[in-house]
């Protein structure tokens, strides 16, 4: 197995000791009195986010010290690879220390990522000695995490709705799955009206991609993610800034292939199918204008309010298509709103969900997995911001009120209401440096949604 940036199998590598300040002094009792003399020399106090390295006679390093807070955080060693000079690391219990090797593996191979398809990284990351007893599924996380980050990094002109497709059709190869995808005019003939008029005007032919994997007599379950490959506003058109960042519209695509993979890669015993409605927003003689009334698969007319509200309008398809399965669950992936961010801020994905038990099992999962989400209500009354004079419903209104609620609401439209169904309003980005979590794209909710799944519906 070719291992991921940040790790080796190296027998020689320097002790790594994660501590608590509370822990420091006893563990300093077992160490000599060098290593005791070069702590109190460099105040090491072991305050979480530090590190301390030991020289030895000849300046070679003997030991580290690494101060933590939480055993369980993920990201408790995510400072470490780009601080510790380059080198193999091995990670050493200490007596009473709970921390878990797969989890700090997983934030160490987080921090360890860095996205190099267009520029070399400057230095390779410290490598953490991998530990052959511990499960192998944070493995599976951490590649799906940076599928996630490799994939919204990408800038629009090598990852378009095309290369959706072919990421797909290559997960697909690799575990057995089957892919189907209807392009172009076809989703017209096929009864994908609101894709098709989001898509019509890019020189890059709109789609539903769909894949299926699994037993069909095991608990079905079904994957959407919005895949807005770029988005301009549309006619609605963006100012510059806004406009920016807006290869990574597609992030709720990501955040289902990569789920959709790990579950493929655990083996869940579960019978997958996933879909996304892949398609630029772009500005053509031919783009979709506010006014407009677009038809959707479910029947329902939308009146466009908004040209920039387009991931609603290629979601309702998708999820009225993945509804006619009637499969156990529905969760949807979408970089939906910027009022989720201005109501929770960039790392706090907005959860929706019309059954209870869904929504809390997700809840508690991102609890134990430090990977947080925050339910917010499908609050029915704010329905009248939907509402349109001349078509079943608008895709957006003149009120600036609850804005990822609305478009909660706009979605739900589209699911049976008797089908247990959660959106994950997700940012998809760090907007700025923390430890294990570069500027760029991000995976929010994913490992939380994977080890819910897990919970509900075991491994084989």
């Amino acid at each position: 197995m070719t291992l991921p940036a940040g790790f080796s199998r190296s027998t020689d590598a320097t002790a790594l000791y994660a501590l608590r300040s509370d822990q420091l002094f006893d563990f300093l009792q077992t160490q000599p009195e060098p290593v005791q003399r070069w702590t109190a020399v460099n105040a090491f106090t072991a305050v979480p986010g530090s590190a301390l390295l030991v020289p030895g006679a000849h300046g070679e390093a003997t030991l580290v010290m690494a101060g933590i807070s939480d055993g369980d955080d993920p990201f408790a060693l995510a400072h470490l690879p780009y601080t510790l000079p380059e080198g193999d690391y091995r990670l050493v219990a200490v007596p009473g220390q709970s921390l878990s090797f797969a989890r700090a593996a997983l934030g160490w191979g987080l921090a360890s990522y860095r996205f190099s398809r267009y520029r070399k990284s400057e230095r390779a990351a410290a490598r953490l000695l991998l530990d052959d007893s511990a499960h192998a599924d944070w493995l599976a996380q951490l590649a799906a995490c940076c599928r996630v980050r490799d994939l919204v990094n990408t800038p629009t002109e090598d990852m378009g709705p095309e290369h959706l497709e072919a990421v797909v059709r290559e997960i697909a190869q690799r575990h057995g799955a089957q892919v189907a995808v209807i392009a172009g005019d076809d989703l017209l003939a096929h009864g994908f009206p609101a894709i098709h008029a989001v898509g019509r005007a890019s020189h890059r032919a709109p789609r539903l991609i769909e894949l299926s994997w699994g037993d069909p007599t095991h608990p079905a379950i079904a994957l959407v993610g919005k895949g807005v490959c770029f988005d301009t506003g549309g006619l609605d058109i963006k100012p510059s800034d806004g406009m920016r960042h807006m290869k990574k519209d597609m992030g709720g695509a990501a955040h289902a292939i990569a789920l959709a993979e790990l579950v493929m890669a655990c083996t869940l015993p579960v019978h997958l199918r996933l879909y996304l409605p892949a398609v630029e927003n772009a500005i053509a003689a031919n783009a979709y204008r506010p006014g407009e009334v677009v038809a959707t698969r479910l029947g329902l007319s939308v009146e466009i309010d908004n040209t920039d509200a387009e991931g609603r309008v290629v979601l309702c398809d998708a999820l009225a298509y993945a509804s006619e399965r009637t499969p156990q669950l529905i969760l949807d992936f979408a970089t939906l709103t910027g009022a989720a961010r201005i109501a929770l801020g960039p790392e706090l994905p907005a959860l929706f969900a019309n059954d209870d038990a869904l929504a809390n099992d997700w809840l508690a999962a991102g609890q134990a997995e430090h990977d947080p989400l925050w339910r917010l209500p499908l609050w029915q009354p704010y329905q009248r911001y939907l509402k349109s004079t001349i078509a079943d419903l608008a895709n957006g209104g003149p009120s600036r009120m609850a804005g990822s609620v609305t478009a909660a609401l706009y979605l739900q439209r589209f699911v049976p209401a008797a089908l247990p169904w959660a959106h994950l309003d997700v940012f998809s980005w760090n907007d700025s440096e923390r430890p294990g979590r570069g500027v760029g794209g991000e995976a929010q909710g994913l490992r939380a949604a994977f080890a819910m799944l897990q919970r509900r519906f075991g491994s084989r």
